[in-house]
């Protein structure tokens, strides 16, 4: 098991698509994952992404499932549900029954997700970011209220409840950690993840996969720390490739832990074939988390 210094944890980020479509391989790489002494693995949340390349996907909660049977103490979640394109009943049903599952193990990553014709409108589901965005605020709060196990009634803008008790509630309470995501130097997503209890930030397009700037990380942790209401737990999540060799990991990890980032998140350049085949991933996950 790796020991690990300094209070970062470690995870691993896989798309569901490609060889990860498959839930076997997804049990098998969480099971890899768990052995080598990660702390999580996280998948995506799509349903075709960029759907002009007819990719084969698995639904996000399926897999879930498949890697918390296989496991006993790693976490899972997603990175990052759209939870505007789901409806927050069913998505709520959905989170609690893994975290039933997995005897607490759940942490619900929430975006805007993209890209938004293909993922939104393909569907005719509405594509102003504008309402995506007050779906998104909506459906966490209403999210939060279900997780509870507690009557729920909701009249909103966007979506309505009469008198409806969502059991059995997660076994964590009040509710499962919720991460949100978003893009920095953008306020309004790091505002939105202030009130929940992590950020995920990308930092700039096409950056997932590639380690941030230290400076743009405390600049965005000082930002957090302002829009905070208090004091309680906040983690910064952050991912890139590590190296496997200990120097140089403590290199590239060393000042983003200094400047604030809580996580890293193990994950391949999205730009690389790399990022949806398994032998890759899987020799990555068996050299286990960095050290820092």
């Amino acid at each position: 098991m790796t020991e690990h210094h300094g209070g970062m944890r470690f995870s691993i980020n896989i798309p569901n698509f490609g060889d990860f479509a498959d839930p076997r391989t997804v049990a098998s790489l969480a099971v890899a994952a768990e052995r080598a002494g990660w702390d999580a693995l996280f998948v995506w949340d799509h349903v075709v992404h960029h759907k002009s390349r007819r990719r084969s996907f698995g639904d996000p909660w399926m897999l879930l499932t498949a890697a918390a049977i296989a496991t006993t103490r790693i976490k899972l979640g997603t990175l990052v549900t759209p939870v505007a394109r789901r409806r927050p009943q069913q998505l709520a049903r959905q989170v609690a029954t893994l975290d039933v599952l997995s005897g607490g193990r759940v942490i619900f990553g929430a975006g805007l997700g993209g890209p938004i014709e293909d993922e939104y409108g393909s569907f005719g589901e509405p594509t102003d970011p504008v309402e995506l965005a007050e779906r998104l605020d909506e459906g966490l709060d209403l999210l939060a209220r279900y997780w509870t196990g507690e009557p729920v009634t909701h009249h909103g803008r966007h979506y309505r409840a009469e008198d409806v008790a969502l059991l059995p509630p997660t076994v964590q309470q009040p509710r499962p950690p919720v991460w949100v995501a978003g893009f920095w130097p953008n306020r309004k997503p790091m505002r939105r993840a202030a009130r929940w209890d992590g950020a995920v930030p990308l930092f700039g397009p096409g950056s997932h996969g590639y380690a941030p700037p230290a400076d743009q990380v405390r600049e965005l942790v000082s930002y957090v720390r302002e829009q905070r209401q208090d004091d309680s737990p906040f983690e910064i999540v952050v991912g890139g490739v590590s190296p496997a060799e200990t120097s140089k990991a403590r290199d590239l990890l060393g000042p983003l832990q200094e400047a604030g980032a809580t996580w890293w998140d193990e994950r391949q350049p999205i730009d690389s074939p790399d990022n949806e085949r398994l032998a890759p991933v899987l020799r990555r996950v068996e050299q286990g988390p960095p050290s820092v």
